[in-house]
């Protein structure tokens, strides 16, 4: 289900993005959802990235039309006030300290909230008057996180934003921007190869494959579509005859499938024929459906990655 017109914060429709011979994205349509944190999900190449960058102003489509707030961001700088882009590999000039940074940030941001940029600071351990061109790439994307909350910017996009930090400091990460949309709710949209460990925080997914979409909708509906059914490979395949089976493995006359299901009838149907039913994490959907829309793909079976990229 995409979200109304009337309730986004950001509209796309049949966006095009050329390069040269390459097609990024090839007729998307969405709506981003204001106050909610978006899930752009896919594997390496998918387009998300560029998806990003025409949002943020950052380039002009080939075709098709985006705005945000109702208007086109491009060179719009009331509407590029109160966008916040953290980028993957953010740059930033030679000279920048990291409280260069801030500082920049603070004259940009009209919400920028210096109490929490500080305390942020001070929990990913940041020496404030380090040149960044001489922090660890950890550091670097800690630096951009601090920005990215602390700007408190109407709709933030982060790419990518934990590139060289620990589990603990993408806990923190985490911690800190559900904490802070809670009390400060906005439009966020998190572009993340580590789906596992975001999917508690995500309210909708979409999901993008060789440029194109595949899934819009809310996260918790997606929850509920698939199961994860296991047991003989006959009872398995009679089960999954009379749905959509998004994946399926096989050993030893034993056979796992992520399906998916229309609700209560569908769950007693597996287990009338003795099936073992588990939820289907987010994470197993996702890679399912990309796996399945690569037609021209060979078949790729046990797809138990912890990344997406590693299965693409």
């Amino acid at each position: 289900m995409t979200a109304t017109t009337s309730e986004a914060a950001a509209t796309v429709r049949d966006l095009t993005m050329r390069f040269g011979e390459h097609t990024a994205l090839d007729g998307v349509t969405t709506n981003v959802q204001k106050d909610s944190i978006t899930g752009l999900l896919g594997r390496n190449g998918a387009g998300k990235t560029t998806l990003m960058q025409v949002l943020t102003g950052h380039r002009v489509p080939t075709g098709g039309t985006v705005e945000v707030f109702g208007a086109n961001p491009y060179e719009h700088d009331e509407v590029l006030r109160d966008i916040c882009f953290i980028k993957e590999s953010q740059r930033y000039p030679d000279n920048f300290r990291i409280v260069d940074a801030l500082k920049a940030a603070e004259l940009l941001y009209a919400g920028w909230d210096a109490p929490l940029a500080d305390a942020l600071m001070a929990d990913f351990d940041l020496p404030a008057r380090r040149p960044i061109k001489k922090l660890s790439r950890g550091m670097t994307s800690a630096v951009g996180i601090v920005i990215g909350l602390a700007s408190r910017a109407p709709v933030t996009l982060f790419d990518e934003p934990y590139l060289g930090l620990d589990a603990v400091a993408r806990q923190l990460f985490y911690d800190h921007l559900i904490d802070d949309y809670g009390q400060h709710p906005r439009t966020v949209v998190l572009s993340t190869h580590l789906i596992e460990e975001v999917s508690g925080l995500l309210e909708r997914v979409l999901l993008l494959d060789s440029g194109k979409v595949v899934l819009d909708t809310d996260a918790e509906s997606l929850r509920d579509s698939a199961v994860t059914v296991t047991g003989p490979a006959d009872r398995v395949q009679s089960f999954a005859r009379q749905h959509e089976v998004l994946h399926t493995e096989s050993l030893a006359g034993h056979s796992r499938a992520v399906v998916r299901i229309h609700g209560a009838a569908d769950r007693q149907a597996a287990a009338a024929l003795r099936l073992h039913i588990e939820p289907t994490s987010l994470q197993q959907l996702v890679v399912a459906m990309s796996l399945q829309t690569g037609a021209a793909r060979p078949p790729v079976h046990h797809a138990t990655s912890d990344h997406l990229e590693e299965v693409s």
